[in-house]
């Protein structure tokens, strides 16, 4: 059957011929241009108030392709909202006294408001304790211990990119969440824990579903609200998506064609959804722009 897209903003609604729609498409490039755009104007505003623009310092171990490739992406973001970026990066024989030693010099410089350590990190360093070893109010990732408490006790600091841009991604779409039945598959670190966490604060009812769940269709049935995190190709099958429910991808998995996909049936879930993000185009560009908006509140917290 014949199919038209209508656009208006960042949000392309799909009609079948006879008019009936099919999806709303969330377009999170169009909403991390918005973004960027805004953090581009307050960091403007620095300049002309007399005060120094932001700084982020990005660390790069090893030679893993796809974090060479976001760590560029996450330079240009930089260079285009005027932050200033600083560029480490080091071999796989990095060692971890070395990476402790290089955090602590940029958690000792006061122009530096941002630290980013791109992830995943060669085998023999310990992610965890470089995590911890970052000043709180420079850890824009928004992954130290410290900073994921304070989400859990309601006093946000640094959120963590993902999740805060799947937020500002429904805000933007006219999606309260105040409410809502939230189901999210992936009980992570850098998404499922957090994104929890943001959703309880918006007033969200929620559920986490991980590799134990039992009866994992029915959950996601239920859901008004489904965010997958869980890093599988096509692991949530559209059939399971309630009609009418909003779907938020934030998997990005490459297949062998070398086609990306995310975690969820995207085909058969946009017949059912009342909106679905695409993969890729959906949450990615967002967590670069909030990295962005991360490292302006740092700045203003070191004002």
């Amino acid at each position: 059957m014949a199919k038209y897209r209508l656009c208006l903003g960042a949000v392309c609604t799909l009609f079948k011929k006879d008019g009936f729609m099919s999806a709303t498409i969330l377009d999170g490039k169009a909403m991390s241009q918005q973004l960027l755009a805004d953090v581009a104007a307050k960091v403007s505003q620095r300049s002309i108030s007399g005060k120094r623009a932001p700084c982020l310092a990005v660390v790069l171990i090893g030679s893993d392709a796809a974090s060479a490739v976001y760590v560029n992406n996450k330079k240009k973001a930089c260079e285009k909202v005027g932050i200033k970026s600083l560029s480490y990066e080091y071999g796989s024989e990095f060692t971890q006294a070395q990476l402790l030693a290089l955090v602590d010099e940029l958690n000792a410089n006061d122009e530096v408001d941002g630290i980013l350590v791109q992830l995943p990190l060669p085998e023999h360093l310990d992610v965890q304790q470089i995590i911890e070893r970052i000043r709180p109010d420079k850890d824009v990732d928004g992954f130290h211990p410290y900073n994921v408490g304070r989400l859990a006790v309601k006093m946000p600091l640094m959120r963590p990119c993902t999740p805060r841009g799947v937020m500002i991604m429904l805000e933007q779409s006219g999606v309260d969440v105040m409410g809502k039945n939230v189901v999210i598959v992936g009980a992570s670190n850098i998404v499922g824990r957090p994104q929890a966490l943001e959703m309880l604060l918006a007033r969200a009812t929620i559920t986490v579903c991980h590799s134990k769940t039992k009866d994992l269709a029915a959950e996601v049935g239920r859901a008004d609200i489904v965010v997958a995190g869980v890093g599988i190709p096509n692991f949530i099958k559209g059939e399971w998506i309630k009609p009418g429910a909003v779907v938020i991808d934030v998997g990005i998995n490459r297949l062998e064609t070398g086609k990306l996909c995310g975690d969820v049936e995207f085909a058969v879930a946009k017949e059912r959804a009342s909106m679905i993000t695409p993969v890729p185009g959906g949450v990615g560009p967002m967590t670069i722009a909030t990295l962005m908006q991360n490292t302006l509140d740092a700045c203003e917290l070191h004002d």
